[in-house]
């Protein structure tokens, strides 16, 4: 289990280059399984869980050819269905929460899929209920063997429906979307997540032959189609980096700027980061944030203690609470932070506490946060990464803090950050892999 030793109290300062999207990724990769031909993907970040997912399509039988670094052709034209069957695959099933979105386009083509309860991050329960739902509506059948495998089939071609979601689920709208396309008939989605990952999947497979209507809103309309074509796709950078080093910059006191953010897709980020007190200036596409000495949270219009809550797009995206919270610590003023979607997202403020934060952990979902204004610093301390986006909120921490900081089981970092360690080294950071 690798760790990170990391000095804090430097500030840093440069420019810095945002990942392609993780969340982005994990969809646009099984939607190579549509279609036979090439589909060609760029922008693809060289982290664990998609590498994890792209050796899943090779080993189903999909042809994957590396074009260049962030680069990669997919031809899905001799998929090994008999592969579903080894215990190699439920493994891989297993490890990898974003392996549940091969179910739609499996269904969709090949009339079957089967899947392991897939893994991921503890964050509290993440139901696959939706997924399941939808895929029924359009005629999928479901067995469920024992507590954890799952199989889904289908007698003839699927058929469009009507559906509202129970939630607007991103990687259930994106199962159900990619298995409507194939579908006969109109498949009607009310509740949809429109999140721009979910956009941009639905853009790649209308270039693919697809025909969707209300992309980019809740209600999408998908006349099914016989068969898709081959595309090239771009994927977005990575949102939760870009406010990651937004929070970086205000935490340590850095001058950064972040480079090619695609700012019109970011939606409400900025401006809640703004509403901590953090400066941001964008200049074309880039986000600049200058060395600030402290920042303050702002208030309600009568005074009240602002409230930062999680929330379907476009509202705040929840995999940047955890940010939030941390940047709030060194902040001046008082935040209620709200953790709506998950209930043990949470669980890693007994870290920052040990730090010399002051949090008030009010229950499973709810922080309330009392900045220290910079007056004092956060004091390093041994600790361990509990998932992603902890983990990197916690490295953000250790980055600000006085002396020396250890993050263990930085694993949980590297499956949704690409080289971290190397990047902020760059930039003037001291973070050494152990």
């Amino acid at each position: 289990m690798a760790s990170f030793e990391v000095i804090g109290g430097n500030p840093l300062k440069g420019e810095i280059i945002p990942q392609g999207a993780k969340n982005e990724a994990l969809q646009i990769l099984c939607a190579v399984l549509l279609t036979s031909e090439p589909v060609t993907i760029s922008n693809i970040p060289d982290i664990r869980d998609v590498n994890k997912l792209i050796e899943l399509l090779r080993d189903m039988g999909v042809k994957v050819g590396k074009l260049a670094t962030d680069t990669y052709r997919f031809q899905a034209d001799d998929v090994h269905l008999d592969y579903l069957d080894t215990p190699e695959f439920v493994a891989q099933g297993r490890a990898l929460r974003g392996s549940v979105m091969i179910l739609g386009p499996m269904l969709a083509r090949f009339g079957k899929c089967q899947l392991p309860k897939p893994g991921g991050d503890k964050i509290g329960r993440r139901p696959l209920d939706t997924h399941f739902v939808g895929l029924e509506k359009l005629g999928g059948k479901l067995t469920l063997e024992g507590t954890d495998f799952y199989r889904i089939n289908a007698d003839g071609k699927l058929k469009g429906a009507y559906m509202m979601l129970d939630e607007a689920s991103v990687t259930g709208t994106a199962n159900i979307v990619m298995a409507a396309v194939l579908a006969e008939g109109t498949t009607t989605i009310y509740n949809a997540a429109c999140e721009p990952y979910l956009q941009q999947l639905c853009k790649m497979l209308v270039r693919m032959g697809a025909k969707i209507n209300g992309i980019g809103s809740n209600l999408l309309t998908i006349e099914g189609v016989e068969s898709l074509g081959g595309t090239e796709h771009r994927m977005l950078p990575d949102m939760i980096e870009i406010g990651s080093f937004i929070g970086l910059a205000a935490m340590t006191g850095s001058e950064i700027t972040i480079k090619d953010c695609q700012i019109p897709e970011l939606g409400i980020i900025p401006d809640t980061f703004r509403k901590l007190g953090i400066q941001l200036e964008f200049r074309g596409d880039d986000i600049y944030i200058p060395a600030q000495s402290n920042y303050e949270i702002a208030t309600y219009l009568d005074g009240s203690i602002l409230t930062v809550s999680d929330h379907t797009w476009p509202g705040f995206t929840p995999d940047l609470l955890s940010i939030v919270l941390v940047v709030a610590t060194q902040a001046k003023g008082t935040v209620l932070i709200h953790q709506k979607m998950f209930e043990s997202r949470l669980f890693f403020v007994d870290k920052l506490i040990d730090m010399g934060a002051q949090i008030i952990l009010c229950d499973p979902h709810r922080a309330t946060v009392i900045g220290l204004d910079k007056r004092t610093q956060l004091h390093g301390i041994t600790m361990t990464s509990p998932d992603i986006r902890a983990g990197v909120a916690l490295l953000i921490a250790a980055l600000s803090a006085d002396g020396r900081s250890v993050i263990e089981n930085v694993e949980q970092i590297d499956r949704g950050y690409q080289y971290i360690d190397k990047r902020l080294n760059a930039l003037g950071a001291q973070i050494r892999r152990l």
